[in-house]
């Protein structure tokens, strides 16, 4: 970007003699961005404008002495002024053709004097006085200024004059140069009624932007050679660029590089440039239906169509939009369901040509009769309503991110059509194509404020625009991706506008959601900028943070990328408030929300095995302790669930049991959200190994809670929670006489049928236990647990028999089934063990295919178990 805003102000060659300002858009702009503060300066700085130059801006001047009236004295051709210096110098001084000024007041009056010349002036001043600065202050404090940091300053005024430029011209891409060229072609076939003799292109290579101009041409913005041909003209040789097209020196080999100079002014588009060299092409033009198809496509038609500009090298072209010419593809009848509803996809759809998906040949025939027309008024209604309150967004949508090309995006959508044959799921897919699609325009359109140097108010606007939209929606969310909205609101957050950052957190909170998006921020390098938010002093923008984090750190680069930028520390330093009020202030609201975010940051970023001994290691043991003692239920789910997930490790153990955070956990087993229940249940399930807790467990009444959960058969997770944690406490014989008077074990009998493998695990586990006591036998007898049991038995009878033969015994290993046969050696019951051990015997004859070691250490395991 600084590249090419350098080179805003455009020379012509050096070797064209001395460097002179090219006849370009941005530069008139810019001269007359000059011309306006030298007619200005005199009177709005009086003080310094007589400030006297340390040397002369001199230059070739049209001005002759009757130009100059009063307050000068004019001797034949020469003119001086009767305002001088401090020695009596003159501060104007003409001497045809070259004047010379030595002030601002000066230069003021003179610009006033050209009248109608006054730009020419300016541009001569300019041109021949190419440093300015040094002329007016002197060397010594030009320097000094150059020594200090100006070009930011000097690169945010041109890059606002460039965004004025851009948000008031159209910028051509090449779709719409190739619709022009083929809406030409067409009207000079007719030979009565044609404005053209010829009309083709220097290459018929095409890369796959779309430019046809060689790569080190499209870096200035070129995209295509035209040779043209009027009826009553020489041959015209054209440039086709992004600022408009233009004649040029006759590029005929691509080595010559002469012929790509400009020769011509710069024209906003083909049939403009003929209008001015062909006369006849002027006249006819006018009078055929191509001037009526030309206005209403452009007019009406308000899209953008990417081009793949960074893979030809264009940066600089980075924020241009660029309107398509699409007549042809516009006159294509919309596509029906069930012959009853008709269903209208928005322009930008129309315009790939996918407005027809099946049967495209027989629409091709239909649109020649008479429903054309009516078709063609419903859709420019269509169109014109929609265009109506839609702005133009001057910028390149080339920069685009994984946006789709026309090509996947219309197999894509012929594919879904043989797919989805049901009128149900057609409508169905309509509805995403067209939610996709009006958020995809939207954004285009928006982007242009979604910059970190823009007005902070339309910036925030946007975004709040931007949240109107279902943004938990996929289509929502992939639209942000593939028109680039997600790059542009990661730069938002560096910057200092708290508003900006506020509003592009909220809505990277929800998009974060998606799992290409999540992926996609950290690719980005986002996650780095949201864990810096961590640090702000504002808490809306710390919880946001959080929460957004929460979401894009599930998966392991992505918790990696935060404990590496420090962002672990920071997490822990947010759960320092203090919660346990029941009643709470606005502020101590929001401190409570902060925590609880970064809570669920944590939460996300345990799951890594470093993770929870960096949190270990910042404290965050007993800050989770406290915010456990909160009456917030959404405070208490990730915090528990942090605890829980970093439990698998001994020294949480130790701490969760050292801490009193047993108490909190049973506590909380008699909640009425299942999801607290589950977390709280799996905490102890973890932590229930050692003797200690297991006595806590029971001295703080968790006993009960934990038999009354298995009555929620329904839900899967919260019962293996509870039925690992009940297995894990009957280990010890007390708490197995109490889990009786609850009647535990009948419920656990009756769950070892129809349950998945996690629970069936913890049931038999379980039931193992209770049957070290001889009375809970006879139990387990008259609640039928014996026929489950013996299902237990077949089935190892089975997998040992399939275990003889080499190729089943790979496939069992590959399930993990020798594990599985071998955690039935722990099973109450002698013939279940019994059928067990036998089942091991073909998986020790058949260990060679594991590898001695692991066969090894598995088969002293299991002798381990059969001797105990």
């Amino acid at each position: 970007m600084g590249l090419s805003l350098t080179r805003a102000a455009q020379w012509t060659p050096a070797s064209s003699g001395t460097g002179k300002l090219e006849s370009t858009p941005m530069n008139e702009s810019l001269l007359k961005e000059i011309l306006s503060f030298a007619e200005q300066f005199g009177s709005q700085h009086p003080q310094e404008a007589l400030h006297v130059f340390q040397e002369p801006l001199q230059w070739s001047t049209t001005l002759v002495a009757s130009d100059f009236k009063t307050d000068y004295d004019i001797s034949d051709s020469d003119v001086q002024s009767n305002e001088r210096d401090s020695e009596g110098l003159p501060l104007l001084q003409l001497s045809p053709p070259t004047v010379s000024v030595r002030s601002f007041n000066q230069l003021s009056k003179l610009v006033h004097l050209a009248e109608d010349k006054k730009v020419e002036e300016v541009q001569a001043c300019l041109e021949e006085n190419r440093y300015p600065v040094v002329k007016i202050l002197g060397s010594s404090v030009a320097s000094i200024l150059q020594g200090e940091d100006t070009d930011t300053d000097v690169l945010s005024l041109l890059l606002s004059k460039c965004l004025e430029e851009i948000a008031g011209k159209i910028r051509l891409d090449p779709t719409a140069v190739k619709n022009e060229v083929d809406s030409l072609k067409q009207s000079s076939i007719e030979r009565e009624k044609r404005v053209l003799k010829s009309i083709r292109y220097t290459s018929d290579y095409i890369f796959s932007n779309g430019c046809r101009a060689p790569p080190w041409r499209q870096v200035h913005g070129e995209m295509c050679y035209l040779v043209i041909e009027p009826c009553d003209t020489e041959t015209l040789c054209v440039t086709c660029s992004t600022a408009g097209v233009f004649l040029n020196g006759g590029v005929k080999q691509e080595g010559e590089e002469s012929g790509y100079e400009r020769t011509s002014d710069v024209y906003r588009d083909l049939r403009t440039l003929l209008k001015s060299r062909s006369p006849h092409f002027a006249e006819k033009i006018n009078t055929q239906d191509f001037a009526v198809q030309e206005a209403s496509s452009t007019q009406k038609v308000q899209h953008v169509e990417p081009v793949d500009a960074d893979e030809q090298g264009q940066p600089q072209r980075s924020y241009e939009q660029r309107e398509k010419n699409v007549h042809e593809n516009a006159r294509q009848s919309l596509y029906k369901t069930g012959g009853e509803k008709k269903y209208e996809p928005c322009p930008r759809w129309r315009n790939l040509g996918l407005t027809s998906p099946c049967g495209e040949a027989e629409e091709k025939k239909r649109s020649k009769s008479s429903g054309e027309e009516k078709s063609d008024e419903i859709q420019k209604k269509k169109l014109g309503a929609g265009a109506k309150g839609k702005m133009k967004a001057e910028f390149s949508a080339s920069s685009l991110p994984g946006r789709l090309s026309s090509q996947k995006i219309a197999v894509k959508f012929e594919t879904s059509c043989i797919l989805y044959g049901s009128p149900s799921a057609k409508t169905r897919y309509f509805q995403l194509l067209l939610s996709y699609t009006e958020l995809y325009e939207a954004l285009v359109v928006a982007r242009v404020h979604l910059s970190p140097g823009g007005d902070q108010t339309a910036t925030v606007l946007t975004l709040c625009a931007m949240m109107d939209f279902n943004l938990m929606q996929e289509t929502c969310q992939l639209a942000i991706r593939d028109v680039g909205g997600l790059e542009v609101l990661i730069n938002l957050l560096d910057t200092d506008e708290v508003k900006c950052k506020i509003g592009s957190l909220k809505i990277l909170r929800k998009i974060s959601h998606n799992v290409q998006i999540r992926r996609a921020i950290v690719d980005m390098g986002g996650l780095q900028s949201i864990v810096r938010i961590l640090d702000s002093p504002v808490k809306d923008l710390k919880a946001l943070a959080a929460e957004t984090i929460s979401n894009v750190a599930r998966f392991r680069r992505a918790r990696r990328t935060v404990r590496q930028y420090g962002g672990i520390k920071k997490l822990v330093k947010l759960l320092d408030c203090v919660p346990n009020l029941a009643s709470l202030s606005a502020n101590q609201e929001k401190d409570v929300e902060v925590a609880r975010c970064g809570a669920l940051a944590l939460w996300s970023c345990s799951k890594s095995t470093k993770n929870k001994e960096a949190i270990r290691k910042a404290g965050g043991i007993p800050l989770l302790g406290r915010l456990l003692k909160s009456p917030h239920e959404n405070m208490l789910i990730p915090v528990v669930g942090t605890l829980q997930e970093c439990a698998s490790e001994e020294s949480y153990r130790i701490a969760i049991q050292t801490e009193g955070m047993i108490k909190d956990l049973v506590k909380n087993l008699s909640s009425d959200n299942d999801e607290l229940q589950m977390h709280c249940a799996s905490a102890i399930f973890k932590c229930a190994e050692g003797k200690q807790t297991r006595d806590l467990v029971r001295e703080y009444k968790g006993l009960q809670p934990l038999a009354s959960l298995l009555s929620k058969a329904s839900n899967k997770q919260l019962l293996a929670a509870a039925t690992g944690a009940i297995w894990k406490c009957s280990i010890s014989m007390e708490n197995v006489a109490k889990f009786q008077e609850y009647k535990a074990l009948e419920t656990l009998v009756g769950l070892l049928t129809d349950q998945p493998e996690e629970v069936l695990v913890n049931v038999v586990g379980a039931v193992g236990e209770f049957a070290r006591i001889p009375a809970n036998k006879a139990i387990i007898r008259k609640c039928g647990g014996i026929t489950s049991l013996a299902l237990l038995v077949n089935v190892t009878n089975a997998v040992g028999a399939c275990a003889t033969d080499m190729d089943n015994m790979a496939i069992i290993d590959q399930l993990d089934g020798v594990r599985l046969v071998w955690s039935l050696l722990k099973n109450p019951s002698a013939e279940v063990q019994s059928s067990a051990a036998w089942a091991l015997c073909p998986c020790i004859n058949n260990a060679k295919i594991w590898g001695p070691f692991q066969a090894m250490k598995e088969i002293l395991a299991s002798l381990s178990q059969l001797v105990a």
